[in-house]
């Protein structure tokens, strides 16, 4: 990318508990670099190199940065925030942005899922968070990889061959476990149990809550798991929306709440 003079940008930090999402933004709200890299054990240093390898997409520098504002699990260890937001603020908000108008929000992340309504004027009418189960989230997906032998990054083709989805009955992580390994041991093909385990998750996403006539799907397992919209579409009955950067909806509604506060000053 050629690099341009920028004297004034916005950051906005997402430390999720899996991985973490730096969205730098204009203040004509383009979005002109961005990065995302897993959060590891320290969260500060993550968020430092982030910030580096976003700035130099934009081709920016850190004295142009005129708000930074985090979110997130670890929204309290970013060194260079001026402020902090609720991660469920500015996921709404980075979905506004992209779809003005009333939807429901499927957010499915490394380590919990958020449904999260919004009005035509943006505004949050309603809100739901697992957190007690990994169930349904990214990280029961990464758990059934190596049970599975297969690189995570190699699931979602899998899944889209499959012509006889094996239909897992638990819920649970540790009882899904048992029942991949009973489902290997009776020869079922591995792309068919992948499938059923993309099943599971979006059965325990949309049974959360009932979803509005527009829905928008965001988070990293929906970036890099597009089969995985395709089935829900399947599930619901209709088409769902997704942003160009499913992973970077919280970091761009951080960087948009840079943008108003600015505005206000």
């Amino acid at each position: 990318m050629a690099k341009m003079d920028m004297d004034s940008v916005f950051v906005g930090v997402d430390v999720g508990a899996s991985r973490t999402k730096v969205a730098v933004m204009t203040p004509e709200r383009r979005l002109v670099g961005h990065s995302v890299e897993k959060s590891g054990t320290d969260f500060t240093a993550t968020a430092d190199r982030c910030l580096d390898t976003a700035l130099r997409m934009a081709g920016a520098e850190a004295t142009a940065i005129t708000k930074a504002i985090s979110t997130g699990y670890g929204r309290k260890n970013v060194s260079y925030a001026n402020e902090t937001r609720t991660e469920i603020g500015c996921h709404g908000k980075g979905c506004y942005f992209y779809f003005p108008f009333s939807t429901t929000i499927i957010d499915i992340g490394g380590q919990d899922n958020k449904i999260i309504k919004l009005g035509d004027d943006g505004r949050r009418i309603s809100f739901k968070m697992n957190r007690k189960c990994a169930a349904g989230t990214g990280a029961f997906l990464e758990e059934m990889s190596p049970r599975l032998d297969i690189p995570l990054e190699e699931m979602d083709g899998l899944a889209s061959r499959s012509t006889d989805m094996v239909k897992l009955g638990s819920f649970c992580t540790v009882f899904s476990a048992t029942e991949v390994l009973e489902n290997i041991r009776r020869g079922r093909k591995v792309e068919d149990i992948i499938k059923g385990l993309f099943f599971s998750v979006i059965q325990r996403v949309v049974e959360m809550d009932a979803l509005s006539p527009k829905v928008v799907m965001t988070g990293g397992v929906v970036a890099h798991n597009p089969y995985l919209v395709k089935m829900a579409e399947e599930k619901i009955g209709r088409s769902i929306l997704v942003p160009e950067h499913p992973q970077l909806t919280g970091a761009v509604g951080a960087a948009l709440y840079g943008i108003g506060l600015a505005t206000i000053e």
